[in-house]
This record gives structure tokens, C-alpha cells and sequence, in this order.
């Protein structure tokens, strides 16, 4: 896609989301994405040689190699919301092997997927796309549900399978939240031991972040401390879903929270929001992927451009999509993820 396209796509949003300025954390104090990006930041950390060359090859596979983005698929549905429900639009994905594929097909940077599927094609794929094994999950085979993430194998496993980064979630504001952050900041001490890079799903769940119909569970400040608490347990890249609102401390009553976080670090507009995001990843050090959320059917494409130009005008690294990919035709979800990637690439779209 080139930029009338993606003005198109976005109709009457277009002037709002592609021509905004942002008036809140200015876009010179963000270390944003660049091909220079690991020799700026990451260089200078206390991350191994191991894991910046594990970092490296995130950062210079597929389509948006060089560029400082990122774009990975993430298929852990099998197991987060069972592998019926996930498949069922497409049963080829039962198979590991087209999950693999389609990554690869799709110019995806890396492939971010279970134990089971990435050892079950270790030998023939490892060395062809970069693995990112999410090594925990919420199982729902138990009854009543329960929403807890529980690990799934260890780092040393996903290191003996070829991957080159580790993910996993951690349920901020949860009940099980203190045991999962203890778990999580372990797991990546070690996998940056081994030289692996470390990907956080910076999640909140909490049925109490519900208030007067509004989900403060993907409020920019609530987020924004989750996405604080991730890259403090070293989490290399943080993935978080776009902010919908904003005020939950406030509206909630809950922790702690300063005026000017509602007046001068944020505004309404979905870029600020989303900026809010990012400066709480050390202001981009650490890079803020979005998540490209559920499959609606014909407003999927229109719907993920929008969230790719917020998280791009951002200051944001990239997508992590996968239903709106694998749920369709092997060959459109190529195209998708392709064209969600053309956001990167089109140089007229800028930080705000």
C-alpha cells in the first residue's frame, strides 16, 4: 500500500490521525525506532553480546528489516483461547508448520508461538525466521474459568529449540499478579543469561478496573504503569493493547496519580494516549508494540492501518497481529500482514 491508500483506508479519520500534532510529551525527548536503534540504545545496556546479536536478528528479519520496527506474528491462541475457537475459521493453523509459514510469507520479523509448535518444526525452520517461544499461558480447560498465567516449560528449552527471544504475559492488577511478576523477572534473568531477548504482554486484568460501563483495563495510565513495571523487570520489548481511555486511577480511586498526567502528558487523541505509552517504555529504549486485537471480518484491515499509523505517529515499534492474519485464506493473511507492514515503510507517515 502507499500513503493515498492508507489515506483512503482511513476515510474520514485520515486528517485526524495522519496531520495531527502532538501537543503533550514532545517527540524530541522519545528515542524513536531507526536502523541505528540497537547501536544507540540497547549498546549501550547491560545486555550481553548474546542477546544483542539475539536482538539483532528481531531487528533485521523480513519486510521492516533496518528499519527499527517490528512486525511478528503471534499464534498462541491454541492454548489462550483453545484451539478450536482460534482455528475453526481456518483449520490449517492446527498445523504448526503453515503458522511458521505464513510469518515467513507475511515478511514478519519474527514467528511468536508455543513450546509444542516451535519444537515440533525446530530443525526445519530455526535458522530461516527468528522464534519467540511465549513460554506462559492462561489455560481455559479448567472449570469455573479461572485467568491466570501459569508457565508452560523452561528458558533452557526454548534455547535448546533454536529461539533466539522468550515472551510472556504478566496480569497486572490481577490477584495472581505478585507470584507472575517474581515468576516473569526470573525467567527473563535467566533467558538474558543464555542470550535470548525478552518480550513482555504488559496485560491488567482486574474486574474491579470496571466502572459506569468504561474497561479502565486499557487506560493509558493503567497501561502505561504496566508497560513502567515491564521494562523494569528488563523486558527488552513491550507489548501492550492500544489505549481505549484514559483516567482509571482517578476514576477508580486507586494508586497514585498526578494531574498533569490527564493535562500535559496526555491529551483525548488516540496518538497522545498511545505516546503516554511509550514514554513509560523509557521514553521508546524499550520498544512498545501494539496489539492488532481480535478478528471482525471486513473492517479488519481499516481497523489495524488505524492502530499501525497511531503506534507509528506514536512513537511505537511496531504491530503484533495475529487473528485478523491467520483467520482468513492462507494468501490474504500474507497480504494483510504485508500491507499493515506498508505503514512502516511509507516515509510520508511520521512522528507526530
Amino acid at each position: 500500500m502507499n500513503y493515498q491508500e492508507i489515506t483512503n483506508l482511513l476515510c474520514d479519520k485520515a486528517d485526524y490521525l495522519l496531520n495531527y500534532k502532538s501537543k503533550t510529551i514532545a517527540k524530541e525527548l522519545l528515542h524513536i525506532p531507526s536502523p541505528q536503534f540497537l547501536d544507540e540504545i540497547f549498546a549501550l545496556s547491560n545486555r550481553n553480546p548474546q542477546v544483542l546479536r539475539s536482538l539483532s536478528s528481531l531487528y533485521n528479519h523480513g519486510r521492516l528489516a533496518n528499519t527499527g520496527y517490528l512486525s511478528i506474528l503471534p499464534i498462541d491462541q491454541g492454548i489462550e483461547h483453545t484451539a478450536g475457537s482460534a482455528f475453526a475459521a481456518n483449520p490449517i493453523y492446527f498445523d504448526p508448520e503453515n503458522i511458521v509459514r505464513l510469518a515467513i510469507e507475511g515478511g514478519c520479523n519474527a514467528v511468536a508461538t508455543t513450546f509444542g509448535n516451535l519444537a515440533m518444526m525446530s530443525r526445519k525452520y530455526a535458522h530461516k525466521i527468528p522464534f519467540l517461544v511465549k513460554i506462559n499461558h492462561n489455560e481455559l480447560l479448567t472449570y469455573p474459568t479461572k485467568y491466570d498465567q501459569i508457565m508452560f516449560g523452561s528458558v533452557e528449552s526454548a534455547w535448546n529449540l533454536g529461539a533466539v527471544a522468550v515472551g510472556a504475559t504478566i496480569y497486572f492488577g490481577s490477584e495472581n499478579s505478585s507470584r507472575q511478576i517474581v515468576e516473569v523477572a526470573e525467567a527473563f534473568e535467566r533467558a538474558h543469561q543464555l542470550g535470548m531477548a525478552c518480550i513482555l504482554w504488559c496485560y491488567t486484568r482486574n474486574n474491579g478496573f470496571k466502572k459506569d460501563d468504561v474497561n479502565y483495563e486499557t487506560a493509558a495510565d493503567i497501561t502505561g504503569q504496566a508497560n513502567h513495571l515491564g521494562v523494569t523487570i528488563q523486558a527488552d520489548i513491550i507489548k501492550q493493547k492500544m489505549p481505549e481511555s484514559n483516567g482509571g486511577f482517578t476514576a477508580i480511586n486507586f494508586s497514585k496519580s498526578d494531574a498533569r498526567m490527564y493535562s500535559e502528558l496526555a491529551s483525548e487523541h488516540p496518538i497522545d494516549l498511545c505516546r503516554y505509552q511509550v514514554a513509560n517504555c523509557y521514553m521508546g529504549r524499550a520498544g512498545l508494540i501494539n496489539s492488532g486485537g481480535e478478528s471482525k471480518g471486513e473492517t479488519d484491515l481499516a481497523e489495524s492501518v488505524k492502530t499501525a499509523v497511531i503506534n507509528k505517529r506514536a512513537g511505537g515499534t511496531g504491530l503484533i497481529l495475529g487473528r485478523k492474519a491467520f483467520q482468513r485464506p492462507f494468501e490474504d493473511g500474507v497480504k494483510f500482514l504485508q500491507s499493515i507492514q506498508d505503514v512502516y515503510l511509507t516515509k510520508e507517515i511520521d512522528l507526530a
